[in-house]
């Protein structure tokens, strides 16, 4: 089958009409850049501010049209709406789930996953800290107390549990149109890096990327889950408020290293999750310190004690230290997670122990709706 262009999926757009206006919403500057990947077609359509509540049928219109040329078996469309000074802008509408179940309507209730008893963010101020080897060994680490665990790799523009789990492929659909997830080393597994190649640039815009973080959170079939783990793309933009606002956080993880630079981008995520009232779960200090294979001697290179000092600073509990060492790097990168690979390893029992810390404390919270975040 030939490869669909941007082009063919346009011109399908063309066909649809903008209410009252005589003209196509490609025609008006509506529709932002396409991106096509695994034969479905992403898109958002701007829409008026006031008028974004009723442009429901609008954008299911564009969604058809858009899976009615030949080579496109599903689309993804979000409504978004520039805000005039002074206007509330309203949520995005969520694109209706490939079963035909209706969209949920902006302001309604937010609902957790079913089937899923608690679900988690692992999240960091700043890239570079090893917060997503983190999440996958705190996952590891909770599987180790014989829960059943998820992880949903919550960061579009850069998914790294496909190389740090080792999975590769497409995932499958049932019947009903429901992605089924991956799996390895006992971990259910979803991540837009199943879904294009891993050289692929994502280059969207906001209300593309909540509409996949909840396509990839809401329509896969996770099962029966204890704990589900997102690992969150680094900083305090889109993909953390989407998260904060659709789901009922048991709390949030935050990963930093022991340096000033990263301390200082470590709370402001700290800032955010309080703001949006998602729990402190604790913080981690990653790449702690360094121990030399060859003489034993121990090395603080990014500095020691900065993110447990800081944790007590502001109140927030102090899970624990984990070490820079080549055992964990090599690991991480041959898709083998040091928890999975020397569960009996001194490491291993590092993010056990980090992980007990986080199962006492969801245990002990109180699941709470997700707020009702407003922006002015």
């Amino acid at each position: 089958m030939a490869e669909v262009s941007k082009g063919q999926v346009e011109k399908a757009l063309e066909a649809v009409i903008y209410p009252g206006s005589g003209k196509s919403i490609v025609a008006l500057g509506m529709v932002s850049e396409i991106f096509i990947a695994d034969a479905k077609a992403y898109f958002s359509i701007t829409v008026p501010a006031d008028k974004a509540a009723e442009m429901e049928p609008l954008r299911l219109s564009a969604e058809q049209a858009a899976k009615s040329v030949e080579g496109i078996v599903g689309a993804v469309v979000a409504l978004t709406a520039d805000r005039k000074p002074g206007q509330q802008q309203p949520a995005p509408a969520r694109p209706a789930a490939a079963t035909g179940r209706p969209a949920q309507q902006p302001g309604s209730s937010k609902v957790g996953v079913p089937g899923v008893r608690a679900i988690i963010a692992v999240a960091s101020g700043k890239g570079g800290v090893g917060k997503s080897t983190t999440a996958v060994n705190l996952a590891l680490g909770l599987q180790s107390f014989g829960l059943k665990v998820g992880m949903l790799d919550a960061d579009i523009y850069g998914p790294s549990l496909p190389r740090l789990l080792k999975i590769s492929g497409r995932p499958r659909q049932q019947e009903d149109r429901i992605i089924l997830p991956m799996e390895n080393y006992g971990l259910k597994v979803m991540s837009m890096g199943f879904l294009v190649d891993e050289e692929a640039a994502m280059i969207w815009r906001g209300p593309m990327v909540q509409s996949a973080l909840m396509q990839m959170l809401r329509e896969v079939a996770w099962g029966e889950l204890d704990v589900l783990v997102l690992d969150m793309p680094p900083g305090t933009g889109d993909a953390q408020l989407t998260i904060a606002q659709q789901v009922p956080l048991a709390g949030a993880v935050i990963v930093s290293t022991p340096q000033d630079l990263a301390l200082i981008d470590a709370r402001k995520g700290i800032t955010m999750f309080r703001k949006v009232e998602v729990p402190l779960l604790g913080v981690i200090e990653n790449m702690s310190y360094f121990i030399a294979p060859d003489t034993g001697a121990r090395y603080d290179i990014f500095g020691h004690g900065g993110a447990k000092a800081e944790a007590e600073r502001i109140g927030v509990p102090f899970l624990g230290e984990v070490p820079l060492t080549i055992s964990i790097r090599e690991m991480s990168d041959a898709g083998t997670p040091v928890v999975a690979a020397e569960p009996n390893g001194p490491q291993a029992a590092i993010y056990r122990d980090i992980a007990e810390k986080v199962w006492a404390r969801i245990g002990a919270g109180e699941r709470k709706a997700a707020p009702k975040i407003v922006f002015e």
